[in-house]
């Protein structure tokens, strides 16, 4: 029986590294299909179910995407990826949400700085807009909902793929806790209107390109945040 699994394993890794391999000297790349799964273990001299076992595998870490009937096809979905390691690491009790929000506000101080200097107008007026709908939201359910918009946007406009792939990967994963923080911190009147004139701040510098101010608005924002953790 180890031997079988052995071999078994060996063939799954075959599959995997044909695959990376392929990527890697530019022979597959994003968007394309896959050779057949009948094809991949005729061509590797594997199992079909090694072949399945592969893809099930890319296609958990956000590499392979399947569309039924037609085939599998390679993907670069970061977001999927980080989001699994992610959730993992929570569950396994090897981060928690006190770290998640304290990489958020590294991530997001970087955000700031690069959106200052590459933000566009639309986005500006967007940004102005989810401002002023967060602070007259009466619903803490809706409200972190803007809320998550106003950061997502904010991460678009830095215009870099990783930062926003991490963001997202985050939000995903902590879109339950996310929503808690955010209905315990807007009960309170004075924290309320802290986070409020936080993302009236980040706006503000924005507007004006000052890179120093909208890293200060975010660094303001996320010690609201991390000292509502610690209470929890």
């Amino acid at each position: 029986m180890c031997e079988k699994s052995e071999t078994s394993a060996k063939a799954y890794e075959r599959v995997v590294n044909y695959i990376r391999h392929e990527i890697r000297r530019g022979n597959l790349k994003c968007r394309e299909r896959l050779p057949s799964e009948r094809d991949l273990a005729d061509m590797l001299g594997v199992s079909r179910n090694s072949v399945r076992e592969a893809m099930r595998t890319l296609s958990l870490m956000g590499f392979i995407s399947s569309v039924h009937g037609v085939g599998n096809f390679v993907s670069c979905d970061l977001e999927q990826n980080l989001s699994e390691t992610l959730s993992m690491m929570l569950m396994m009790g090897e981060t928690n949400y006190l770290q998640v929000s304290q990489l958020r506000r590294g991530l997001e101080s970087e955000t700031a700085r690069l959106a200052a200097t590459r933000i566009l107008p639309r986005q500006i007026s967007k940004l102005e807009d989810l401002a002023c709908r967060i602070r007259a939201e009466t619903s803490s359910e809706k409200g972190s909902r803007l809320d998550q918009e106003f950061h997502a946007l904010l991460c678009e406009a830095a215009g870099n793929k990783l930062i926003y792939a991490l963001f997202m990967a985050m939000i995903t994963t902590i879109n339950d806790f996310i929503s808690t923080m955010y209905a315990r911190i807007v009960k309170d009147e004075r924290q309320a209107d802290q986070l409020y004139v936080a993302h009236e701040q980040l706006v503000d510098a924005l507007s004006r390109h000052d890179e120093d101010g909208a890293v200060r608005a975010i660094q303001y924002h996320f010690q609201i945040v991390d000292d509502a953790i610690e209470r929890l």
